[in-house]
């Protein structure tokens, strides 16, 4: 393991060799890339998201709508929950992950929002994801369809679930 950071850190700090750089932040502070695959091995392994906290007030199943689902539970790491309540928008490395359920329960997607310094600045720096039931990857990156929808509530940083700026 230390060989593999110790790797790890001379390639983020030696981008010539021909390796794309890799932020030394998000090495030391163990957090995903900005790809579908590394950020499914966050959310599910490394730092499971079923145990973050759920955003405050939703609880489990509570009623949603398309393209979502009719029925949602969304969690939020630390750096987001500090966010929501500062209420000022949510800071770089805030990750949103939301199960997305028909009305009969049954889990049809899950979704999630990672806020990434300088990833898609006209995007308000979110990456998006979609993965099926089995964490399968069915959308990633700059998703066009998530930027539509969710630039109507840019002003307060691209989220429907609740304030998070004081705007």
């Amino acid at each position: 393991m230390v060989v593999i950071l110790a790797g790890l850190a001379a390639y983020a700090l030696h981008p010539e060799k021909g390796i794309p750089a890799i932020p030394y932040e998000a090495i030391i502070k163990h957090l995903p890339f900005a790809a579908g695959g590394d950020l499914r091995y966050h959310i599910t392994v490394h730092k499971p998201y079923k145990e973050w906290d759920k955003w405050p007030g939703k609880g489990e199943m509570y009623p949603g709508k398309e393209p979502h689902g009719a029925l949602l539970t969304t969690y939020v790491n630390k750096t987001a929950l500090d966010s929501i309540k500062k209420a000022k928008g949510m800071a770089e490395d805030s990750i949103i992950v939301k199960e997305n359920y028909d009305s009969g329960k049954k889990l049809n997607a899950v979704t999630v929002m990672y806020k990434v310094k300088n990833y898609n600045p006209e995007g308000g720096d979110w990456f998006w994801a979609k993965y099926d039931p089995q964490f399968n990857i069915l959308g990633e990156g700059k998703v066009e369809g998530c930027i539509k929808c969710h630039g109507s509530v840019k002003d307060n940083d691209y989220i429907f679930t609740g304030k998070v700026t004081g705007k």
